[in-house]
C-alpha cells in the first residue's frame, strides 16, 4: 500500500477501503505522507465525493487518532451541541444552563471564531476572570459538581482533525460534505455524550449556502451519529440576517442573560427554547409539550439563570458581571447608523454585518488577532420590521473615533422592499 497509488484510486472515483483511509491519515500524522500529498488527496475526495462507508471510515479513524472522553461514571444523560457557525450565535451559552438545570449533564469542547463567525470560547472570556483552559480533572469534577462545564478544545482530542483541517484551511479543500461531516462528528463522537445537538445554519453568514446541500450534510451526520449507537437531531436554521439583536462578545453574553432571565423575546431566544425542548424531550423520553413546560418553567423560575451564575463561578468568572451587566467593559463610542429609506428591512445580510463587526474588532481574520470584549454590532430593526427614515436600524460599539466606511459597508449591505418579508427561523429537523 502506499499514498500514491490511494490517491490514484480517488482520483479515477473508486471507494478507499478501511485499511488504505487509516494509511493515508496515520502517514499524514505521523509525517510519512507529504503535505502535497495529503492535500492530492483531499482534492480527489472534494471533486469525487466519497461514499458513505468512506466518510464513516475516515471519521472513525479520526476519532481513534486521540482521546475519547468516558463520562460514564456521572449519572445523568449527557449531552454535546455544535453549530457549523454564524453571526450572533450564542446559543451555547443561554442553552447550556437551561438543560442543566433541568438536570441534563453537560460538558462542552468550544472554540474561538475566525472571520466573520464569532466563538463561543471568545465570548465567555468576556467576562473577567472566565477560565476556558482546564485539566481534565478539573473538565471531569465540574460535570459531578455542576452538571455542565465549557472549555477550549484540548489537542488530545482528534489531533488527525486539527492538522487535517488547517491544511483543508490553505488548499481550497473546506467545502466538501464528508469531509465537513467526518471533521465535525469525530469532535463529537470523543465528547462522551449520549445525545448530539446539531445546528446546521443555513444562509449567507453561515457555511451551507443552500438548503439542499445543509441538509444533506445534516443527514450524513445524524446517520453517523447512529452508527455509534448516539441519539442525533440536526436542526437547518436560518442565518440569512444575524442571530438575535447584539453581535460582539460581550454584547452577546449580556443578550444571552437576559434570554436566561426571560427578559427576551426574539428569533435568538425562540431558537435556544426551541432547541432545549428538543434535548429535554429526548433525554427524559416525554413529549415536547412535557419538554416545553419544564424548560420555560426553568427560567421563569430562575433555575436556569442560577445555574449560569453557578456555571460562572466554578470557571472563575466575575459574577458581579452577571448580576450587573452594566459592569461589563463597554466601548468608547455608541454611533447610530440611521435609516435613509422607508419600507419593510428585507435584507440584513449576515455574512457582510459579521465582516464589519470582526473589522470592529470583535472578532479575528487570522489566528494571532487580538479579540476586543466590548466592541460589536447592536441590532435595532430586524428584516421584516418596518423602518422610517431616520430610524436607528443598529448601533455600532466602536472603539475608533472615525466609523465612516463601517457606517458605508452598513448602507451597502441593506435593503428594503414594499412588502413585509416572510421569514424562516427553523427550515427542518433531521433525526
Amino acid at each position: 500500500m502506499n499514498i500514491i497509488g490511494i490517491i490514484v484510486k480517488k482520483k479515477n472515483k473508486r471507494e478507499l477501503s478501511y485499511a488504505e483511509i487509516k494509511y493515508a491519515v496515520e502517514g499524514y500524522i505521523s509525517g510519512d505522507v507529504k503535505d502535497y500529498q495529503m492535500s492530492a488527496l483531499l482534492m480527489a475526495i472534494c471533486i469525487n465525493g466519497m461514499t458513505f462507508e468512506e466518510t464513516c471510515n475516515l471519521t472513525d479513524v479520526m476519532l481513534k487518532s486521540g482521546d475519547i472522553l468516558d463520562f460514564s461514571d456521572v449519572k445523568g444523560v449527557k449531552i454535546d451541541k455544535h453549530s457549523t457557525g454564524g453571526v450572533g450565535d450564542k446559543v451555547t451559552i443561554a442553552l447550556g444552563p437551561i438543560v442543566s438545570s433541568l438536570g441534563v449533564i453537560f460538558p462542552k469542547l468550544s472554540g474561538r471564531g475566525l472571520g466573520h463567525t464569532g466563538g463561543t470560547i471568545d465570548k465567555l472570556e468576556a467576562i473577567p476572570g472566565f477560565n476556558v483552559n482546564m485539566s481534565e480533572e478539573f473538565f471531569h469534577k465540574s460535570i459531578e459538581k455542576i452538571g455542565m462545564v465549557v472549555s477550549a478544545q484540548t489537542k488530545n482530542i482528534v489531533p488527525a482533525d486539527k492538522k487535517l483541517y488547517a491544511l483543508r484551511d490553505v488548499t481550497g479543500t473546506v467545502d466538501s460534505i464528508p469531509l465537513i461531516a467526518s471533521s465535525i462528528m469525530s469532535k463529537k463522537l470523543a465528547s462522551g455524550a449520549d445525545i448530539i445537538s446539531l445546528d446546521v445554519k443555513v444562509g449567507s453568514g453561515a457555511f451551507m449556502k443552500n438548503l439542499d446541500d445543509a441538509r444533506l450534510l445534516a443527514e450524513t451526520m445524524v446517520k453517523i451519529g447512529k452508527k455509534y449507537n448516539k441519539k442525533v437531531v440536526a436542526f437547518l436554521t436560518n442565518m440569512e440576517e444575524p442571530l438575535g439583536n447584539n453581535i460582539g462578545n460581550s454584547l452577546e453574553v449580556i443578550e444571552a442573560i437576559e434570554t436566561l432571565k426571560g427578559n427576551v423575546d426574539n428569533d435568538f431566544s425562540k431558537l435556544v427554547i426551541y432547541f432545549a425542548d428538543h434535548i429535554i424531550s429526548m433525554a427524559y423520553d416525554i413529549s415536547m409539550e412535557e419538554a416545553h413546560k419544564k424548560v420555560m418553567d426553568s427560567i421563569s423560575s430562575g433555575k436556569a439563570f442560577n445555574k449560569f451564575k453557578e456555571f460562572v463561578v466554578n470557571q472563575n468568572g466575575d459574577v458581579a458581571c452577571i448580576l450587573d451587566t452594566n459592569k461589563f467593559k463597554k466601548s468608547k463610542y455608541v454611533v447610530n447608523v440611521v435609516s435613509k429609506e422607508e419600507g419593510y428591512l428585507s435584507t440584513l445580510d449576515a455574512f457582510k454585518i459579521g465582516l464589519i463587526s470582526s473589522k470592529l474588532g470583535a472578532g479575528r481574520m487570522s489566528l494571532d488577532d487580538e479579540i476586543n470584549h466590548s466592541v460589536g454590532i447592536v441590532l435595532k430593526k430586524k428584516v421584516g420590521d418596518y423602518v422610517k427614515k431616520g430610524d436607528v436600524i443598529l448601533e455600532l460599539h466602536t472603539d475608533f473615533e472615525n466609523n465612516d466606511e463601517h457606517i458605508e459597508d452598513v448602507y451597502n449591505h441593506i435593503s428594503y422592499s414594499d412588502k413585509k418579508v416572510e421569514k424562516k427561523l427553523i427550515y427542518d429537523v433531521v433525526m
